[in-house]
């Protein structure tokens, strides 16, 4: 018989494997901390729009950032910064947008708005972020 998704994931925790949830929060924090360092304020982490959701936004002066944040496992196909499609570039602009009409424009000091994309590998304890400025716009 075939393990559920819940076995599967007790069996992973058990090794010491992060599910991926876990992975991807865990990079999120990570992504954070990057900003942080670099003098943002971190306005939001997994902000929901309706059915949409921004990973991580946060504030620099007059600018707005929006992070998509990306990782894969070792030996992954496709690399966190090639996983980010059309269609989740489509999705970001749109959550992008939705946010500004929602809440930034009404914001005092906000003068434009950034989609940057993050890319996270976790090596032997060690967390690398790489950081793509601007990587999604119209």
């Amino acid at each position: 018989m075939r393990p559920d998704a819940r076995e599967l994931r007790e069996r992973a925790r058990s090794h010491g494997a992060l599910t991926r949830r876990e992975l991807g929060l865990r990079a999120e924090l990570a992504v954070a901390d990057f900003l942080f360092a670099h003098g943002f304020t971190i306005l939001g982490r997994n902000v929901r729009l309706g059915h949409l959701e921004l990973d991580v936004v946060a504030r620099h002066g007059p600018l707005l950032v929006v992070v998509e944040v990306r990782t894969r496992r070792p030996g992954a196909m496709v690399g966190a910064f090639a996983s980010v499609t059309a269609v989740k570039r489509a999705r970001l602009l749109r959550a992008t947008e939705r946010l500004w009409r929602s809440t930034v424009a009404s914001m005092r000091g906000v003068q434009r708005v950034r989609i940057d994309v993050a890319a996270v590998t976790f090596d032997e304890g060690k967390t690398l972020v790489e950081y793509a400025k601007g990587a999604i716009s119209r």
